[in-house]
């Protein structure tokens, strides 16, 4: 028997699928694919710009003119049957909002950050204004001590807290990035004050969870890119560093390592 076309869920449908959509993009269309982020593509219509953002078999469009998303939306319905669910209120988790008159465009993970306060079971415990401890310290010699100490930490989901964390510092959050980066390091071999330190980091998304991440608004709009770094950590010596960049007031990028 030959399979004439791929399926969900076999192993080669992804590939299948992304260089389908590519070569109706980037062959068909006129789109050039971003050298740094294969799933981005981008056309130039004179001083106008239209970029694509694919997500497996999800569409996400910003234009600099409601016709260019209408004929991008006429070109693709040629080649794939598409469903057209307007503006974007939603994507991955993210809530949008724009605001045409102000010229802003806002992201928050509200309903995302307080998804894994109940999961973790950690909604109501108390607030806190900084994610970590002033002048906190963390050391691997902080992992359990005591048979008894073993076993608590068992029963600690602390690779799965520090995962969700993660995907919020990723997208929305750069002020938790240099704390989950830090607790990232004791994976192997978490003790109760590293845990400690992962729920003070709940505490304080669940006061700060109505914060927004706004773009646009602002007079110049041009990138802005600061950088630290602090020499060298006690216990390894390995330097910590850290960057942001940001364009019209918002931070693109950003980076704790």
């Amino acid at each position: 028997m030959r399979l004439r076309k791929p399926l969900y869920s076999l192993k080669q449908s992804g590939q299948k699928w992304y260089q389908k959509i590519t070569w109706i993009l980037v062959d068909q269309i006129g789109f050039t694919c971003c050298d740094v982020n294969q799933g981005a593509f981008f056309r130039h219509d004179a001083e106008k710009l239209i970029v694509i953002v694919i997500h497996v078999d999800d569409c996400t469009i910003a234009a600099t003119t409601t016709a260019q998303i209408n004929e991008f939306k006429s070109a693709l319905k040629k080649h794939v049957d598409i469903t057209d669910l307007g503006p974007a209120h939603w994507l991955l988790g993210l809530e949008i909002k724009c605001n045409c008159n102000a010229k802003t465009i806002a992201l928050s993970q509200t309903a995302y950050i307080n998804s894994i306060l109940c999961r973790f079971n950690l909604q109501d415990l108390k607030l806190v204004s900084t994610p970590m401890e002033v002048n906190m310290q963390l050391h691997s010699s902080q992992a359990p001590q005591t048979t008894e100490e073993t076993a608590e930490m068992c029963n600690v989901p602390y690779h799965e807290a520090v995962g969700s964390l993660m995907y919020a510092g990723l997208a929305t959050r750069l002020d938790i990035a240099f704390a989950i980066t830090l607790l990232s390091r004791f994976s192997s071999n978490p003790g109760p004050a590293h845990w400690n330190t992962v729920k003070r980091i709940f505490w304080y998304l669940n006061g700060t969870k109505s914060l927004w991440l706004t773009y646009g608004g602002v007079e110049n709009g041009f990138l802005k890119g600061y950088g630290d770094a602090d020499g060298s950590m006690q216990e390894d010596r390995h330097a910590i560093s850290g960057n942001a960049f940001l364009i019209d007031g918002g931070v693109v990028s950003w980076f704790s390592k």
